[in-house]
């Protein structure tokens, strides 16, 4: 049995260790803005409700304000069905808004967040790239 655990586990490490990091819970890179600015983005389960996954501010690069690391960026988002999220909000550092958001998997290295404002009628969205560790 040990065996079979300590084979399971060398596959996965080997496999650059997305079997153990399925989901977006993780580091992310966010878009890079026409003026290369980009953040890292830590997502994990929120801390008043680990059903839920929120994501802070982990780095700030290419000029990006690092006055945001720390802050919260992601918040309460739900599980809606297989590898996608509702529910939650977005801040979008660049309009210092605040968006209704929604993310799902796109393979297990891209995460696609979308946000809206206005009951949908304004959205906006953003293709995030896993940051290996």
């Amino acid at each position: 049995m040990r065996m079979a655990m300590a084979a399971g586990l060398a596959l996965a490490v080997m496999a650059g260790g997305h079997a153990l990091a399925e989901g977006p819970v993780g580091l992310w890179k966010t878009a890079e803005g026409d003026d290369g600015r980009f953040l890292h983005v830590r997502i994990a389960p929120c801390v008043e409700d680990a059903g839920l996954l929120c994501g802070t501010v982990d780095g700030a690069f290419g000029g990006a304000d690092a006055a945001t690391i720390g802050r919260a960026l992601i918040w309460d988002m739900a599980p809606d069905g297989p590898q996608r999220w509702d529910g939650g909000k977005v801040w979008a550092a660049d309009e210092d808004e605040v968006y209704s958001a929604k993310m799902a998997m796109a393979g297990a290295d891209t995460l696609t967040l979308s946000g809206c404002i206005l009951g949908g009628l304004i959205c906006r969205g953003q293709d995030w790239t896993r940051v290996v560790e």
